[in-house]
């Protein structure tokens, strides 16, 4: 089993959280907002959008530097991998820029991953063109 798997299982194994709260996981995701967007017009800046993360391909979106090791990570972001990931960046994936301590709370993570899947891929705006 590989080491992104063993980790999803870690946090999502036995004890299972309650049901997601989708509202908690919005004050959850409170601590994301210095580095990360959600929404229309989200765009990276410190860290990349999370628009669409789950079933996105890790280190996919074409507006962030990502690092190396996320750039070749072989899995796409399912709840588990993220959740795995949330819980403890720098241990799921040696070597991310990602510089966050993690959420060791079950239910918190739950919360916070079913708040982010509201956000689909939102598509850029359209281009307009002045003067007609």
């Amino acid at each position: 089993m590989n080491r992104w798997c063993w980790m999803a299982l870690l946090v999502t194994g036995a004890a299972q959280a309650a049901p997601a709260n989708v509202a908690a996981g919005k004050v959850a995701f409170q601590r994301c907002v210095q580095c990360h967007a959600v929404g229309p017009g989200a765009r990276a800046g410190f860290a990349p959008q999370l628009n669409g993360i789950v079933g996105r391909a890790a280190g996919s979106t074409r507006d962030f530097a990502y690092s190396t090791v996320l750039k070749n990570a072989p899995f796409h972001w399912t709840e588990q991998n993220l959740a795995g990931f949330l819980h403890a960046p720098a241990d799921f994936l040696p070597g991310t820029k990602m510089s966050f301590w993690g959420i060791g709370d079950r239910q918190e993570l739950t919360d916070l991953i079913a708040y982010m899947k509201t956000f689909s891929a939102f598509a850029p705006a359209p281009a307009t063109t002045a003067g007609k």
